[in-house]
């Protein structure tokens, strides 16, 4: 999958610029706070319909500006693909060659794409919800029936939730079954495709972890929960589990078990990364896991996805910034950074310098 040229109208600090880039590596560079970012989250939008930086897609748009507008012309394996998006302050509109999408899930799997950024490290330190919030991300670019699936299951949930904190006992009772039966189908959907997902990431980033430290520290990655069964049998695991904890559900006014609650076990050296890794230990192991999902991507559609890194070469010792490059050979990448000259070593690349939201030859 390759983006072949991406237009930016009126997107962040970007008034109206056209990007050109090549099959393999593409350097964004410049000075801070130019627009280099903006570019890296606008392509990552386009493959996902979300951004990994802010909540509500209306600070997207230019300031002064009444919308903003990307376009990407791309390439998949099937062929050319355009995507558009034009985002307005209380709407959006996004067209995948020409027609117009009603649903994000029709988004997915047009152009995949990985992005990694200094923040990426919360991947690693932070609590669950980030290593939920990389697996929902990732398996939802390869696989629509997720996405669906997790969409229907946090709907279903809030109604349980609400429905917890409701001071009849008896309703609540009585009625907890059947939002159970309607959970847990989407919730061993869910269980599912994490597993499956992990079981090909498990390797994989222990494979690429040991590449990146010259086999001198040990990555493991694991489920904090496991899950036995096709999945009526896992459906069926997480109704007794949902009903044993009924008091305890409602005392606190929250449900406390199922997907949304569970967790990776990440391990540096058999050591608990999470509590004791250092801090270029977490950022090794997270770019572990990032090039990770990239092989996945390989294997599931047939062609690597974008590789998009912000700011990571300013974040490695030399040794890893050296081993990256090689790694990234034969994909195309959009890396970002101030000072080209001081992190390629001669690579070859497709060079774009950003200077106030506006390309520079």
């Amino acid at each position: 999958m390759q983006i072949k040229n991406l237009f930016l109208q009126n997107f962040r600090n970007y008034e109206n610029e056209k990007f050109s880039f090549s099959d393999g590596l593409n350097v964004l560079f410049g000075k801070n706070a130019q627009g280099k970012t903006n570019c890296a989250e606008a392509v990552f939008y386009l493959c996902t319909g979300a951004s990994l930086r802010i909540r509500h897609d209306k600070q997207l748009i230019r300031m002064g500006a009444e919308y903003a507008t990307i376009t990407a012309e791309a390439q998949n394996r099937y062929g050319r693909v355009t995507i558009e998006a034009r985002i307005f302050e209380n709407k959006r509109e996004i067209r995948v060659n020409g027609a117009k999408i009603s649903k994000n899930a029709d988004l997915m799997g047009q152009v995949n794409s990985v992005f990694f950024s200094p923040g990426e490290l919360r991947l690693i330190q932070d609590g669950p919800d980030e290593r939920r919030r990389f697996m929902n991300i990732s398996i939802s670019q390869t696989s629509p029936t997720y996405y669906t699936a997790l969409l229907r299951y946090n709907k279903i949930l809030d109604q349980r939730n609400a429905l917890l904190k409701n001071s009849d006992y008896s309703l609540v009772l009585d009625t907890l079954p059947v939002w159970d039966e309607q959970l847990c189908k989407y919730a061993s959907v869910i269980v599912k495709k994490r597993a499956e997902f992990l079981e090909k990431l498990a390797p994989y980033a222990a494979e690429l972890h040991a590449f990146l430290t010259d086999n001198a520290e040990e990555l493991t990655v694991r489920p904090d929960k496991k899950y036995e069964g096709d999945e009526e049998e896992i459906a069926k695991t997480l109704q007794r589990r949902l009903a044993n904890n009924y008091e305890k559900d409602m005392r606190l006014g929250f449900t406390t078990v199922g997907p949304h609650r569970d967790d990776l076990d990440v391990l540096v050296s058999g050591v608990d990364a999470k509590a004791y890794a250092s801090q270029g230990q977490t950022r090794t192991a997270a770019l572990a896991f990032k090039l990770a999902e990239v092989q996945i991507f390989k294997d599931i559609s047939g062609e690597y996805p974008i590789l998009v890194l912000d700011d990571v070469m300013s974040e490695l010792d030399l040794p890893r910034r050296k081993k990256l490059l090689q790694r990234i050979r034969g994909m195309q990448t959009i890396l970002t950074c101030t000072h080209a000259e001081r992190v390629l070593y001669g690579t070859e690349c497709n060079k774009i310098r950003i200077d106030g939201g506006k390309i520079k030859n």
